[in-house]
């Protein structure tokens, strides 16, 4: 059954109302209600039910990253508990000592886990809180920071998870040497650049634009809720009590993502993290990781038995919000899915029929691209959904030299759609990893996110009118910079000079 323009209303629902009430798990469940009504014909019995099995099912498919998120809660309480975290901030004080530079060193460390997303927006926010805080940084800018180096890392680089699910899907298509088709595309995808130029530009500088400098100012998106207040710790930690369970944990993932990919049985690195059974290794990781913490804490007496237990058990609790936000996420991208509404299927169905010139191709994919991200809240959906009917009308009209700049629109438009998503999964982490507000998170990072899509989008058009695609970087980059000039100018002009 086709539902046409109506298969696009579940996810405008759920942000609309997310953007307006500021409440994102009421807002989600009335978009995805919306779906099921619209599944059903109306019947409101048969919506619930058909939500609610879904909902069901996107819990048992996605178990492993739920136990993931539960334990890693865990590992920090205790971590905190044992005065791990107090004694690596104190030591961080001193080595890095201005906002700029735990900016910068949060922005770095993003940059280096770049083999998973989630991964990665975990990781550094457990890492890097204690430093931001220490050095006035909002929890908002700090969210900012982490989800700009992690989807933007890892489509850029070539052995992560998200490189190799690309390379498969464009494999699938029938191109010859994906991977060297992939690897051309790094230079020009130019949403991902140019979100990592700003995070850097703007991790040296004093202002920030939007609705992030009235946060920066006030620190009005820093939570201090009872699951990082509601503990004592130990004044007896030291900064090895946060650094190795932390290295443990990286270490043990890593390891465990190419055994289960393939690696000790022959298979390449950069096949075996596509591979890779990411979500198990997360789990093998954490459990690990909260082991070595008891063997660090419980024989030197940083926390009773007891103790570490209960904070296991809070650890978890303080979790729980952002699980129940990222299930309805789930849930509402499963709505959308071809199974269901096939919102993709219909956006992409409207470029098929479209028989735009292929100058233009460039821009209207990273268009097409943002918004279908920005409705699904999947970046790997709209991968699975655009590359297969894109590459295959480059195919049948011998235009395959454009190709590269192509696939770079594609994953472009598909991280800045995911990017300014408050149903986006990584969106969702990055403010779990960060203790941030979700909504602040989500609309102070938008002002970025529209910044590098403006000057992503006059790139593409340049190159598509010159057909020549050295053009979209330089041209990019001399928007990009003129803008946040004006926006920083507004910026000064409303809320004063920093002092």
């Amino acid at each position: 059954m086709e539902f046409g323009f109506l298969s696009i209303v579940p996810p405008i629902v759920a942000i609309a109302l997310a953007l307006m009430t500021k409440e994102v798990i009421t807002s989600l469940l009335a978009g995805i209600i919306a779906g099921g009504l619209i599944l059903t014909g109306g019947d409101i019995v048969s919506a619930l039910e058909s939500v609610f099995d879904l909902m069901g099912t996107k819990i048992g498919d996605n178990a492993l990253m739920i136990l993931f998120l539960a334990l890693l809660g865990s590992l920090v309480m205790v971590m905190n508990m044992a005065g791990g975290s107090f004694a690596y901030g104190k030591w961080a004080s001193k080595k890095i000592g201005s906002k700029s530079s735990a900016k910068l060193a949060t922005a770095i460390l993003g940059v280096l886990i770049f083999i998973d997303d989630y991964f990665n927006c975990l990781t550094v926010g457990a890492v890097m809180k204690p430093i931001t805080d220490a050095n006035h940084i909002s929890r908002a800018k700090l969210a900012h920071i982490i989800d700009s180096t992690a989807a933007p890392v890892c489509i850029l680089a070539p052995v992560s998870s998200w490189a190799a699910s690309v390379v498969a899907i464009i494999g699938d298509t029938g191109v010859e040497n994906p991977m060297q088709v992939f690897l051309s595309t790094i230079p020009l995808n130019l949403y991902a650049l140019f979100t990592l130029l700003t995070v850097l530009i703007f991790s040296v500088t004093k202002y920030e634009i939007g609705a992030m400098e009235a946060f920066e100012r006030e620190d009005t998106s820093k939570l201090v809720s009872e699951d990082e207040v509601g503990y004592q710790h130990s004044d007896n930690g030291r900064v090895i009590d946060l650094v190795l369970p932390i290295l443990v944990l990286i270490g043990v993932t890593v390891a465990m993502m190419l055994r289960t990919g393939g690696f000790f049985d022959g298979t390449d690195a950069a096949t075996a993290f596509g591979d890779a059974n990411v979500n198990l290794s997360l789990v093998i990781g954490s459990v690990v990781a909260i082991v070595c913490a008891f063997v660090m804490y419980i024989p030197r007496k940083l926390v009773s038995f007891r103790v570490f237990m209960d904070g296991i058990v809070d650890g978890m609790k303080s979790m729980i919000a952002a699980i129940v936000i990222l299930i309805l996420a789930w849930t509402i991208g499963g709505i959308t899915s071809e199974e269901y509404l096939n919102t993709g299927g219909y956006i992409a169905g409207l470029i098929e029929q479209s028989q735009m010139p292929m100058w233009i191709l460039p821009t209207i994919i990273f268009i097409v691209a943002s918004f279908l991200a920005f409705s699904t809240g999947t970046a790997w959906g709209t991968f699975g959904i655009l590359i297969p009917i894109v590459v295959p009308i480059l195919i049948q009209s011998n235009h395959m030299h454009y190709i590269s700049i192509v696939l770079a629109a594609i994953f472009s438009g598909s991280v800045f759609g995911d990017h300014c998503s408050p149903i986006s999964d990584t969106t969702i982490l990055s403010s779990a990893g960060a203790g941030s507000d979700h909504i602040a998170h989500v609309s102070s990072q938008i002002t970025y996110a529209m910044i590098c899509a403006v000057a992503t989008a006059v790139g593409f058009f340049v190159a598509g009118v010159t057909d020549n695609n050295i053009m979209a970087l330089p041209v990019g980059v001399a928007v990009l910079a003129v803008i946040i000039y004006v926006m920083k100018r507004r910026t000064v002009a409303k809320y004063g000079e920093v002092q």
